[in-house]
């Protein structure tokens, strides 16, 4: 009897760990919907700056890539560097194109702006690694720009104790 009990629980956690099929973003380019259909009238702006052509505001659907942005500014001048021209936008970030020593995210005061930084920058965080970064990404991308430092207590992973580690090293 506990050896069926085990099988049957066994055969549980199989089932449930099995992958799942999730509905992808939407894209939209010049007006032509690429993929699923992302909420309508959805736009984000971004202040482009540095080495690209037309420097200064674009706007963009909402689900946008940074190669997006560098091409509503009229591209690159000059190469990208390191910059991930993958990356989705955030609605009110700037992205620096050329710019030696400029790190998307970063303030001047050397903190990490949690509505502009890449997973990659979140990750270098004191206590946050690349699973919560991306968590925190995630939780970006499907509740919007964070409105206070304060957000970061609502994304997956992050008690108080890694909240107190990162809130003085984090702004929005």
């Amino acid at each position: 009897m506990l050896a069926a009990l085990a099988a049957v629980a066994a055969g549980a956690v199989v089932l449930r760990s099995r992958p799942q099929e999730v509905a992808a973003p939407v894209v939209e380019r010049a007006g032509v919907a690429v993929g699923a259909s992302a909420a309508p009238g959805g736009e984000v702006v971004v202040s482009v700056a540095g080495r690209v052509r037309r420097p200064g505001l674009v706007r963009l659907p909402a689900g946008s890539r940074v190669d997006d942005a560098v091409r509503a500014a009229g591209g690159a001048t000059v190469g990208v560097g390191t910059l991930n021209l993958a990356r989705r936008l955030v609605d009110g970030e700037q992205v620096l194109v050329g710019v030696a020593g400029a790190a998307a995210g970063a303030t001047a005061a050397g903190l990490l702006d949690l509505n502009a930084a890449t997973a990659d920058q979140l990750d270098g965080l004191p206590g946050i690694g690349p699973v919560l970064a991306e968590r925190i990404v995630d939780w970006r991308t499907e509740h919007g720009r964070f409105a206070s430092v304060d957000q970061l207590r609502e994304v997956p992973g992050i008690g108080e104790s890694k909240y107190l580690q990162v809130k003085a090293k984090v702004t929005v």
